[in-house]
This record gives C-alpha cells, structure tokens and sequence, in this order.
C-alpha cells in the first residue's frame, strides 16, 4: 500500500515538473513571436523614417511637415491591434509611398519641377489625420491607398506617346485584327 502511494506522488511531481517545462516553453516561444514583431514594426518604420528623411534632404518635403508624414508609421497600432495582417499592410503602405515618392522625386528633379512636387507632398501631409485616433483601420486599408496613387504625376514620356500612339493606333488595331484572324484559322 506504501508503495502505491510513493509511487503516486513520483508519478504526480513527474507530471507536474513536465507541465512546468511544456508551460515554460510555451511561454518562450511566444514572447520570440513578439520580439521578432516588433523588431519587423520597428524595421519598417525606421526604414519610413530614413526614406522621408532623404526625401527631405532631396527638397521633395519640407522639412516642418516630415513629422507630420512620419505619423503614418507612429500612429499605425493607436487604435488597430496587434496583428500579422495589420503588420503586413503597414509593409506595403510603406512600400507604396516609398516607392511612388522615390518615382517621383526622379521624374521631377529630370524635369527640374521638384517645387511642383513639394507642393504636392505638402498637400499630401496636410490631408493626414491630426489626431491619433483617426489613423484607423479604414484609414490605411482604403484613404491612404487612394491618397498615395493620387502623388502619381504623368511621366512625359507617357504623354508623348500618347499623342504619338493616336496615330500608332490605327496600325496597332491592324495588327491586332489580323493577328486575332490568324489565331482563329489555327483553332
């Protein structure tokens, strides 16, 4: 009877020390999964920063509005959790305006218009929200998106082909026809 109830409380502490060390783990593993978010929020968001910063510097934004601008990456978890979609969002939205500023900082200083895109941004920044809790999920899924492509000017090369393809046109839809006639006769 001794033995049945020594052996109980072995059995009873091994499976409470196994518990301990499952828990232990399990506590680890997501403590990683929050460091390594927000070492990948806080990656994004020094790279905005570094990115306005050269903007900045390239004369493209004013220098009193780049905290203004910096606030799309400050305010993004204010009212949004925590979250791998959300997070991935704040990567492309980052994405999106480095890139489409970088394109446009390149065709303006070509053009020699980097005024006409500093007005641009500065009209850009001062459509941002203001306080904290309008930087909401709407905001950065649909408003700022749409904001963004609007910073896109026309590339004067586009414009010259346009006019060039009014004339093109006609020989392309040739072509096209033609080609679309001989894809059918194969069918």
């Amino acid at each position: 009877m001794n033995y049945i109830i020594i052996a109980t409380i072995v059995l009873l502490i091994t499976l409470l020390g196994v518990y301990l060390v499952i828990e232990n783990n399990r506590q680890k593993a997501k403590n990683a999964e929050k460091q390594i978010f927000n070492q990948r929020h806080n990656e994004v968001t020094l790279h905005f920063k570094t990115k306005t910063s050269e903007f900045v510097a390239a004369g493209a934004l004013p220098s009193k509005y780049s905290g203004t601008v910096n606030a799309i990456v400050n305010n993004f978890f204010v009212v949004q959790a925590h979250s791998e979609d959300n997070l991935n969002q704040l990567e492309r939205i980052v994405e999106l305006f480095i890139l489409t500023v970088g394109e446009e900082v390149h065709k303006h200083r070509e053009k020699d218009t980097m005024d006409s895109l500093k007005d641009t941004l500065t009209a850009f920044a001062k459509e941002l929200p203001t306080n904290g809790v309008a930087y909401n999920r709407d905001f950065y899924f649909e408003s700022l998106p749409a904001m963004i492509t609007l910073l896109k000017t026309a590339d004067i090369t586009d414009i010259d082909d346009k006019e060039d393809g009014n004339s093109e046109r006609d020989e392309g839809e040739h072509n096209q026809s033609e080609t679309n006639k001989l894809a059918a006769a194969q069918i």
